[in-house]
């Protein structure tokens, strides 16, 4: 089978619409190729991501003998934006993806993979709904524990904690969203967000600052995304109406609703059973590799790796992430992807 990643409008996927919850939820899924899949797994984007972030994995997996199924998440690309920010709690997302899971599974079990919030998800999957899922992994975005006492984020920062959070101060804010419309700005955004940089070394996004508007319209491309490829983020951004970023950015929104919900799962000690795997980014400036000191007090079959490079791996170090995953989804299921690795 071809492994090559994914292009825009690629063959080799279907994309579908489902409702779910009241919401339409648009997906792509790839089946194996010869016979029926191993497993089926679903793999979560982040921020300001798409489910094409996940293609070069996609079609890796594919190979491998599993079915893959890339949901666009809320306020992203073809998926539903709504008005009601608590839409956008991983309670509520959590309970999206259980349900979009059981059309494909019905009572049996997904492997679930995420990236950035995309990470962030699949392990509050994990939490609320521990049935449904055979085993979980996250690419840079470790696990956090739901907190008893609610902290704001500013409150953190100001204390000298989650200082490379500093930046979801703007973006959870209005000046993003109001920045950043129409095609022309929305390229520069995503060009920025990806890495690009002007001639004279000087960012369009840092963890300190977030989006520094002034230096967007100088950017040169970014390595990580094609021309085409970077039309297509544009092409599928504007799907959404003006402002096209709200949707992308209340997932920045809903930290105290998050943690209401979560509340009662802090009243019993908090375990996820099921095999994990962490594989860090050793230049994550937004998730550095020490955010995940103590997940194995939660998670006791946790496996690590580790990957070169930025927080965005899966484009940057897409074959040794490949690679690392595969080989843990061979552990998981006893060996039966061994003869494709």
């Amino acid at each position: 089978m071809d492994t090559s990643k994914l292009v825009p409008n690629d063959p080799r996927v279907k994309h579908q619409t489902a409702q779910i919850r009241g919401k339409t939820y648009r997906y792509a899924v790839g089946e194996p190729q010869n016979g029926p899949p191993l497993d089926t797994i679903f793999l979560i984007h982040g921020f300001p991501d798409m489910g094409f972030g996940w293609r070069y994995q996609v079609p890796y997996l594919m190979s491998l003998g599993f079915r893959v199924v890339v949901p666009e998440m809320l306020g992203y690309s073809g998926t539903d934006n709504p008005e009601d920010l608590s839409a956008f709690s991983m309670k509520n997302i959590s309970a999206d993806i259980e349900e979009l899971a059981r059309k494909f599974v019905g009572q049996g079990q997904i492997i679930l993979g995420g990236h950035d919030w995309g990470g962030v998800v699949v392990w509050r999957v994990a939490l609320w709904h521990p049935e449904l899922i055979k085993a979980v992994f996250s690419i840079c975005t470790p696990f956090n524990a739901p907190m008893k006492p609610w902290v704001p984020l500013e409150d953190m920062i100001a204390a000298g904690k989650l200082t490379n959070f500093r930046y979801q101060l703007q973006l959870k804010g209005p000046d993003v969203e109001s920045a950043i419309q129409g095609e022309d700005k929305v390229r520069q955004f995503l060009n920025g967000m990806y890495g690009g940089s002007s001639p004279d070394g000087k960012l369009g996004f840092s963890v300190e600052e977030g989006v520094h508007f002034e230096a967007l319209p100088k950017l040169r491309r970014t390595s990580l995304l094609s021309d085409e490829e970077l039309d297509y983020y544009v092409q599928q951004y504007m799907l959404q109406k003006a402002p096209q970023l709200r949707g992308p950015l209340n997932w920045y929104r809903t930290r105290e609703i998050n943690w209401k919900d979560e509340l009662p799962l802090t009243e019993k000690p908090i375990q996820l059973e099921m095999p994990a795997l962490f594989i860090s980014a050793l230049d994550d400036t937004a998730l550095p590799p020490s955010m995940s000191v103590g997940m194995e007090r939660f998670i006791p079959k946790l496996t690590r790796g580790e990957v070169g490079g930025s927080h965005w791996a899966l484009t940057g170090q897409s074959e040794e992430v490949n690679r690392q995953v595969a080989r843990w989804l061979n552990g998981v299921l006893n060996g039966a992807i061994r003869s494709a690795l």
